[in-house]
């Protein structure tokens, strides 16, 4: 099958020739920010994880699609990345679990897609350059260099806003009662809560006062995308509720937890995005390879009453802090993993501990 030129256009002027596959709008032309994710498996639970939300997702590794798609690895119920750019699309799933091809799916969410590009050469560009807005697509090359000049990335964007769920929602039957905001949380995060407490779900924008009227034994803060700089809302709610329950948070929820404690946020070159990174457990010695998604990064600088726990090691980017004082910690990346190894799933047992103790103790 003859596919339509296509081609990607950064706001750096860099152009990238391949051919569109998946979900062809009608203009040509899709926007949002570039990055690229390392893990060689899970492109579904990748392209579903509403932490991408306004990014277009260049995979690293040359083959996607290879073993189809299940609805038992959506993130979300849909996607929510702008797109993705792959070095090969496979046409001809093999897998027992493949409910369907990779590109089927992308055309019944309308997610746009480019094939046959070197992503080798885009990864190495992005590394260099940083996460850089741009567009892609088979509209004209004039066209897509104009729609480039004025793609947003992702600084000072509330995304959280359009992923959280509109209503609350239950789930689990035993353990301890906790509140888990609601910031963009994975489908694999909600079921590691599940199994462990009864789960009260709740949007981005639920107050101190209604978190509290629920009488939980702890509070969760999920992940999910955009800058947390544009969160100030979710900072003083999570502000609130310090001292008053036992808090956890994961990847943004860290961020906003980091925040309310007197810390800020900057945005990394090209963020962490993929699932082998190595962290080291500062309380423990012991190093974990991690799945993380993330663009921005915490600074300890003006952290009250709390302590860097976890680095990275790659780069030596905070990748946790701990508040025993205050009865909180929080995670930059994801033990939940969906995808990615299983190595820090510990976290949820030490939440449990947390909360039935009120005391947080290393593995």
């Amino acid at each position: 099958m003859k596919r339509p030129d296509a081609a990607i256009v950064l706001n750096d002027g860099s152009v990238f020739e391949g051919y569109a596959v998946g979900f062809l709008p009608d203009e040509g032309v899709t926007t949002g920010e570039f990055v690229f994710n390392t893990a060689l498996s899970g492109y579904q639970e990748v392209l579903t994880d509403p932490s991408y939300a306004g990014q277009i997702i260049s995979f690293t590794y040359p083959h996607i699609g290879n073993y189809g798609i299940t609805p038992l690895d959506d993130e979300a119920v849909r996607p929510w990345a702008k797109g993705i750019v792959m070095r090969e699309l496979s046409d001809l799933p093999s897998n027992w679990r493949s409910a369907g091809p990779l590109e089927g799916f992308l055309i019944q969410h309308r997610i746009p897609a480019i094939a046959g590009i070197d992503t080798r050469r885009l990864t190495r560009h992005l590394r260099s350059a940083g996460a850089l807005p741009g567009a892609f697509g088979h509209g004209s090359l004039d066209t897509l260099r104009e729609a480039a000049k004025v793609a947003k990335g992702t600084d000072q964007m509330d995304y959280v806003s359009l992923v959280s769920t509109r209503e609350a929602y239950d789930r689990g039957t035993a353990g301890p009662r906790i509140v888990a905001i609601d910031y963009g949380i994975k489908t694999t995060m909600v079921r590691q809560l599940a199994d462990r407490f009864r789960v009260t779900v709740v949007p981005a924008h639920t107050s101190a006062d209604e978190i509290l009227s629920l009488k939980p034994d702890g509070l969760f803060l999920s992940n999910g995308p955009g800058d947390p700089a544009a969160l100030a809302p979710q900072v003083e709610t999570i502000a609130s509720l310090v001292e008053k329950l036992p808090i956890f948070g994961i990847c943004l929820g860290h961020q906003l937890l980091a925040t309310a404690l007197g810390g800020h946020t900057y945005k990394l070159p090209f963020g962490h995005h993929g699932s082998n990174h190595p962290v080291k457990d500062l309380e423990t010695g012991r190093i974990e390879i991690t799945a993380q998604n993330h663009n921005y990064a915490v600074s300890s600088d003006g952290l009250k009453a709390a302590h860097v726990s976890h680095v990275n090691l790659n780069d030596g980017v905070v990748e946790g802090i701990s508040a025993p004082s205050l009865r909180a910690f929080s995670v930059q990346y994801h033990p939940e993993a969906g995808p990615g190894p299983h190595d820090a799933r510990y976290l949820f047992d030490r939440f449990d501990h947390l909360l039935e103790t009120g005391t947080l103790e290393a593995r």
